[in-house]
C-alpha cells in the first residue's frame, strides 16, 4: 500500500507548484507587449541622443565639405543633432511615465 502514489494528492501538489512558479516567474517585456524595464528605457534613451547627435554631425560635415567652410554647419548641425536627441528622449520619457500612470491606475486582477 505504501509503494502506490495518491494520485489525487499528486495532482493538487502539481496544480499548487505549477501556480507558485507561474506567480514567482519573472516578467519579460519587448515582443509580448508589456511594459519597458529601466534599462532597455535607459539604453532607448542613449541611442536616441547619440543619433541624434551622429546624424546632425554627419550632415554638418557633408554640407562643409560641400561648401568648403568646416567648422561652421558642423558645429551647427551637431547642436541641432543634440536638440533633437535631447527632444526625442524626453518624449520617450513622458510616453513611459504615462504607461506606467496608466498601468498603476488599472485594477489588478485577481482581486
Amino acid at each position: 500500500m505504501a509503494d502506490e502514489p495518491d494520485t489525487e494528492r499528486m495532482r493538487a501538489f502539481e496544480a499548487r507548484l505549477a501556480k507558485v512558479r507561474k506567480s514567482t516567474e519573472p516578467k519579460r517585456s519587448g515582443a509580448t507587449g508589456e511594459a519597458l524595464s529601466a534599462g532597455e528605457v535607459g539604453w532607448r534613451m542613449v541611442t536616441e541622443l547619440v543619433a541624434g547627435l551622429l546624424i546632425g554631425f554627419g550632415i554638418g560635415y557633408g554640407l562643409d565639405v560641400l561648401f568648403g567652410t568646416l567648422p561652421l554647419f558642423l558645429v551647427i548641425f551637431t547642436l541641432l543633432g543634440f536638440v533633437a536627441g535631447v527632444r526625442t528622449m524626453m518624449r520617450t520619457a513622458s510616453a513611459v511615465q504615462a504607461s506606467q500612470t496608466a498601468d498603476a491606475s488599472a485594477p489588478k486582477e485577481g482581486n
